[in-house]
């Protein structure tokens, strides 16, 4: 490992000429390094969304509970079905209803999700039959065959059957299918806290009025939101005075307070940026400097205060930089330290619509969009401006384009794509 760039020691910090960190190493050295939360709580369905599931769910039922109707129409004996042959309308089933054994050469009007009466293995349509209601009689126009429009019980889920795996993120449609057998509540895994504060003297919040020099300190917005987004509960220690004592203090109260301490920029080497200082007076230095692009200054770490080890997130300073190596690292080790057994975010060979010389020493993100052309075919366009300063190509693109080092890009070339969606930041 001779080319990672590491500090294992605080007495000896990241050595700034080391090579950058490869990106696949970054990662399974951040997912490696998250624990996964044990403390587990019960929360109804309706507080459930998001949340990540502590224990299997098993059924007790069998859904359907009952062979039932696909749809409406008229429940039959199959081999007693003569064509174009009028046959009594002995019953009349409703879903929620029980109907009676069926009478032989007789049919029963019945509706979809009602049970199939005994005696009777197929369903014809309405659509195909003309009922006579002064006779009470229904002439079927086809054949049918046993099993026909019938949903047995237990197709969709057998009684004993595990239907959601612990470790999995629930999604509304995961909830549904708990209330489908019954549950009530859920065992879920308790959220992470993520502690964040910024340093830089020229920040200002949104509705303040900017002097020269000043910026508005959208990291704060953008991180914010990202985590939340992700399930986090988030504590704002705000902005931060630019030193280093401060710093050393804000991180100590952060550590103390949350699972996770999360900060943006001050992670370089310049005599103002504070923050990597910090780390390595209260803790250690784990991880700083990946070969991406934006993004090379991310750094991972841990802060020690009062015997508690709290692991640290650097994002770097430049607001797509934050966007990016949040999705791209900080993502992956927060979705592992909440349980999540699958963080992986797919991704999809898509066309590209622009071209690259392949100069690039980095690999690359880059912001693009998924769009189909006027002939339509689907192909990324790029935005005009990549620079990690330029928050508004994160707002425009749908996604990244992944682009490894001296890596050239023709039109039409097939590129890795992986939509923000996957992030579970869209």
């Amino acid at each position: 490992m001779a080319d990672i760039e590491m500090a294992v020691d605080i007495n000896n910090s990241c050595d700034i000429r080391q090579t950058l960190m490869p990106l696949d190493e970054a990662l399974i050295q951040l997912e490696s390094r998250a624990n996964p939360v044990k403390a587990i709580e019960q929360v109804l369905l309706s507080d459930a969304l998001g949340r990540v599931l502590a224990q299997d769910v098993v059924s007790n039922i069998n859904v359907p509970p009952a062979d039932n109707s696909a749809m409406d129409g008229y429940a039959v004996r199959a081999s007693e079905l003569v064509q174009d042959k009028p046959l009594v309308v002995s019953q009349r089933i409703c879903a929620g209803e029980t109907g009676e054994e069926l009478k032989p050469n007789t049919v029963a009007r019945i509706f979809t999700g009602a049970p199939i009466p005994m005696g009777a293995d197929a369903v014809i349509m309405q659509e195909n039959c003309d009922y006579n209601e002064k006779e009470n009689t229904v002439t079927i126009h086809e054949s049918a065959k046993s099993g026909s429009n019938i949903r047995l019980a237990g197709e969709d889920i057998v009684s004993g059957s595990i239907i959601l795996k612990a470790g999995q993120k629930l999604r509304a449609q995961d909830i549904g299918l708990a209330a489908s057998v019954g549950v009530a509540e859920l065992s879920v895994k308790q959220r992470i806290t993520v502690a964040v504060f910024f340093t830089g003297d020229e920040l200002r919040d949104p509705g303040e009025t900017l002097k020269a020099g000043q910026i508005y300190n959208s990291n704060r917005y953008t991180l914010s939101g990202l985590l939340k987004s992700l399930g986090c509960d988030v504590i704002d220690l705000g902005n931060v005075e630019d030193t280093l004592e401060s710093t050393v203090k804000a991180m100590q109260n952060a550590a103390e307070k949350a699972d996770l301490v999360m900060t943006s920029g001050g992670v370089s080497v310049g005599e103002e940026d504070h923050i990597r200082k910090a780390l390595e007076q209260l803790g250690q230095l784990n991880m700083w400097r990946v070969n991406i692009k934006p993004g090379k200054p991310f750094a991972f770490g841990e802060i020690n205060i009062k015997d508690k080890i709290t692991p640290f997130i650097g994002l770097p300073g430049n607001p797509v930089s934050v966007f990016a190596t949040f999705c791209i690292f900080a993502r992956s080790y927060i979705l592992k330290a909440q349980g999540v057994e699958d963080t992986k975010a797919n991704h999809f060979m898509v066309s590209s619509g622009f071209e690259l010389n392949g100069k690039e020493s980095r690999n690359e993100y880059l912001r693009v969009r998924l769009e189909n052309n006027d002939s339509g075919k689907t192909s990324l366009r790029l935005y005009p401006n990549q620079s990690s300063g330029v928050l508004t190509s994160a707002s425009w693109a749908n996604g990244f384009a992944f682009i490894p080092a001296h890596t050239k890009v023709e039109q039409g070339d097939l590129i890795e794509f992986t939509p923000f969606s996957e992030y579970g930041v869209a």
